[in-house]
């Protein structure tokens, strides 16, 4: 399966749609990047949301950083807190409780 790669910001109701979902593949991540099916109805997507197109290089070094962005806000957190180190506010990491790991992009 091929993908284009790119950064775009999530501007809520309408950035995407069921309809997007079942025409192309769409999985965004941490940094504002998004994996899009590449066929017609995703570029148009891409377009549409005024993406910046990445390759997978780029896109993947923007997940990298942002996921050991929060690895600090987490190890921070859970230092400060070792008797509740779920107490963190305001991270990814707050909603399942567990440290930001690597992910590689498809």
């Amino acid at each position: 399966m091929a993908n284009i790669y790119c950064t775009a910001t999530n501007t809520g109701k309408g950035f995407f749609t069921n309809q997007d979902r079942n025409d192309f593949y769409l999985s965004g991540r941490h940094g504002d990047v998004w994996v899009v099916g590449d066929n017609a109805k995703g570029a148009a997507w891409v377009s549409r949301n005024s993406g910046t197109s990445k390759t997978k290089a780029e896109a993947q070094a923007i997940v990298d950083e942002k996921i050991e962005e929060a690895k600090v806000v987490y190890d921070a957190e859970t230092a400060e807190h070792p008797e509740n180190p779920l107490h963190l506010k305001d991270t990814k990491s707050a909603i399942d409780h567990t440290r930001p790991a690597k992910y590689i992009l498809p």
